[in-house]
């Protein structure tokens, strides 16, 4: 069956009864207002819900005449009911999981109405910023009477040398498939059948290394066809290491949440291959889609990189984390969730392992282990060539610890997912030293044997005794502190049965408002940030793709960059106490640009795998330290100008350097599109405060006012963490200095203007 866009032409009619013209993906809680009491909270951001209804009129072609017809939803959050001329066609219980609706009773020359009901009323259903409506692409599969079925075509790997692919077809059709290998347009190899076995001359592997992609056509006698992409490579994994098509791998992970930044919870392919590069250049080879299914643009995005995915079921089972979340739903939908999820990761080899869930507490029980097993054996029937983990909280598995600190609330029942992070951000890395505990030891050890690969949220102070008491575990770190990289990675390359470490977060996301926040706000002194705090500041990215010191420690560690990393703790708000979140090692990012900061106290950090680093200011010596997990610490006094670190080693011979200079001269917004302008296709432009030598100036933000034509403005804002404004309005204050704008182009010159109050207009055509 041929797979077409149906993201065109579609309106969404809000509770108020506002009708808007809208374009798939859509995120409506962008729509909504954000206000200090509505239930969605901190975790979502603080953005008001509601029931929405799409709708799409078309009138089918005649040659839609005799042809079957599926409407495929790929998110639809959080529950969908769709229908099809007035009559109920379908709908969806998980918002992060694709769905099928046939097209039964489809009037061919006439105008048909397509209509999709989300509710999203019952909050708060999530602990970070969920979105709703239609945040992932429609499509529609168009075929024959005789057709393959949607997710009918799957490859898998046999052997590497000679390099076999197994292909499976499920069709309606009578006679078998027509397959065909493709390198490129080249047929590289064929075959007859609907199970068989193909053997691939002189193959390229895919791995992070080589994303080497080929596609398999499968066509019936009757006509109809279908493509999919897949990559020949093997895993295989135990307490030895984890392996691709033979050679070891050590997961460069990072936690990545599904929101796009500014453009809330939409999922454009464009800006899912923007993030994975991204991260890719800056040493990851793998993500852990947290905590739901990855979107397919995701997917698409890590196998035309090459980067390792680890994609994930749930945050919860049956017992709720969130009054209105997915908990109810899980016991009755789970069998058709991982269905789903396999369907949609079988042909995708960057997807190299499956996790059962985030956090749960219900292994602590009977009843949660049996679960488990379930879910286990399932995957397992339904993909034998993928291991399934779990990223596992170690201390949330422990009834000790439930009684001790929760007043005896039992594994079994609720638990309050704010107030649990409040107390592991009181504990700290007090949490890594509890997961150690014999007693942790003991409420885990059954768990973790159903699991294949043991997946350790916090608990890197098991990693040393570990694979001692269990020779056969094989071990991830599933989730980690950023700050903790240096020393985690030092495990990871020491021990064979510890297979990767992925860091909490990659990416900074909305909701869980200020959970990584280092801030001199007043309101900044409480861990669940209140509104108008909007983003988690968590990450080594911010939400445009700015990296910062915990990206630059990770790329020191990872050997990604071989000239020392400078991070400036900000001078700007000098004698203010600062309250600092959890989940963020530092707050330095890489500018020595701070106007009206003369003489205000400044750390310097610098990363370098080098043993000592000098620093100079304005050519002028300020001291030389060792480095510690790859980081050297200075206080030093700010003045413009340029700060320069030199790497030295053992002798004091200078390796490399690096320096940061400040913005001179005349204020300016500089407008930079990072790609060509294509229509249809959403384009990234930059916005950044910048002097007269070209360097952005992060202490003279300023709002922004941007008007566009020849193309829509899809969204506008910055990172700036705690905010009111608003990403759909143009009009947003720049964040030490940057901002950014998704655009899509129509086709026709595009014409970009920025005006601040402070620096006057700015405009560039595309």
């Amino acid at each position: 069956m041929k797979r077409l866009s149906f993201n065109d032409g579609w309106t969404l009619k809000r509770e108020d009864g506002t009708v808007l013209p809208v374009l798939l993906p859509h995120d409506a809680m962008q729509t909504e207002p954000r206000q200090a009491g509505n239930p969605s909270g901190p975790g979502c951001g603080y953005y008001k819900g509601g029931v929405y209804e799409y709708e799409k009129h078309f009138t089918p072609p005649a040659d839609w005449a005799g042809k079957s017809v599926i409407f495929e939803f790929e998110g639809a959050y959080p529950t969908a009911e769709v229908y099809l001329n007035g009559l109920r066609a379908g709908g969806c219980a998980y918002g992060y999981e694709q769905f099928l609706v046939p097209g039964d009773g489809l009037k061919i020359g006439e105008e048909n109405v397509l209509r999709v009901v989300v509710g999203n009323t019952q909050l708060p259903n999530s602990r970070w910023y969920s979105g709703a409506g239609l945040h992932r692409p429609v499509f529609v599969y168009l075929g024959e009477a005789e057709h393959i079925e949607p997710y009918g075509v799957r490859v898998g790997t046999v052997s590497l040398d000679p390099a076999v692919v197994r292909v499976t077809v499920r069709h309606t059709g009578i006679l078998p498939a027509r397959v065909e290998i493709l390198d490129g347009d080249t047929v590289v190899a064929s075959g007859t059948g609907n199970e068989l076995e193909l053997e691939i001359p002189a193959a390229r592997l895919w791995s992070d290394l080589t994303p080497e992609l080929y596609t398999c056509r499968a066509a019936l006698p009757g006509g109809d066809e279908a493509r999919e992409s897949f990559g020949i490579r093997t895993l295989e994994w135990g307490p030895t290491g984890f392996f691709v098509n033979g050679r070891a791998v050590k997961l460069r992970g990072g936690c990545v949440h599904h929101d796009n930044g500014i453009l809330g919870a939409r999922s454009f392919p464009e800006s899912e291959l923007r993030r994975v590069r991204i991260l890719k250049s800056a040493g990851f080879n793998a993500i852990r889609s947290s905590h739901n299914p990855a979107s397919r643009s995701l997917l698409d995005a890590c196998d035309q990189v090459g980067m390792y995915v680890m994609d994930e079921g749930w945050d919860m089972w049956f017992n709720h984390k969130n009054p209105g979340d997915y908990a109810s739903r899980f016991e009755g939908n789970w069998k058709m969730d991982l269905e789903r999820m396999v369907n949609k990761d079988f042909n995708h080899p960057c997807v190299v392992m499956y996790s059962i869930g985030n956090e749960v507490s219900e292994p602590a029980s009977r009843r949660g282990l049996e679960t488990a097993r379930a879910l286990v054996d399932t995957l397992h029937a339904l993909d034998p060539s993928r291991p399934v983990t779990s990223g596992a909280n170690l201390v949330i598995l422990t009834e000790a610890f439930y009684s001790h600190q929760f007043g005896g609330i039992s594994a079994d029942k609720a638990v309050d997912s704010t107030e649990f992070n409040k107390l592991l951000s009181e504990q700290f890395l007090g949490m890594c030293s509890y997961s150690a505990r014999p007693e942790a030891d003991a409420a885990t050890e059954a768990y973790f044997a159903l699991l294949d690969i043991a997946g350790y949220n916090y608990a890197s102070d098991r990693y040393p005794t570990d694979c001692k008491k269990y020779p056969d575990r094989v071990v991830v770190g599933s989730e980690t502190f950023p700050s903790m990289l240096a020393e985690n990675w030092e495990a990871v390359e020491k021990y064979d049965y510890l297979i990767g470490d992925f860091m909490w977060t990659a990416w900074d996301y909305l909701g869980e408002t200020g959970i990584g926040a280092w801030s001199c706000e007043p309101d900044a002194k409480v861990f669940a940030k209140p509104y108008p705090w909007l983003l988690a500041d968590s990450g080594a990215f911010d939400i445009l793709g700015h990296d910062n010191a915990e990206a630059g420690l990770a790329m020191t560690v990872w050997g990604a960059m071989d000239t020392p990393y400078i991070g400036i703790s900000p001078p700007n708000h000098p004698g203010e106490p600062q309250y600092r979140g959890a989940w963020r090692g530092s707050d330095a990012l890489p500018s020595w640009s701070w106007r009206g900061c003369d003489g205000n106290p400044a750390g310097v950090e610098v990363y370098s795998k080098a043993p000592t680093v000098a620093l100079y200011i304005n050519g002028r010596h300020v001291g030389t330290a060792p480095t510690k997990g790859c980081r050297a610490d200075f206080s030093v006094r700010y003045e413009p100008g340029e700060i320069r670190a030199v790497a030295l080693d053992l002798n004091g011979n200078e390796l490399s350097e690096s320096a940061l200079r400040s913005a001179r001269g005349r204020l300016g917004i500089r407008i930079v599109p990072e790609g060509v302008p294509e229509a249809g296709r959403p384009l990234y432009v930059d916005f950044s405060v910048v002097g007269e030598n070209g360097e952005v100036e992060s202490n003279a933000d300023t709002v922004l006012s941007v008007e566009v034509t020849g193309a829509e403005l899809l969204a506008f804002g910055s990172a700036q963490p705690r905010t009111e404004s608003r990403f759909e309005t143009g009009r947003y204050e720049t964040y030490r200095g940057q901002a950014q704008a998704v655009l899509l182009p129509n086709g026709t010159p595009i014409t970009v203007r920025a005006t601040s109050d402070e620096f006057g207009t700015f405009e560039v055509k595309l």
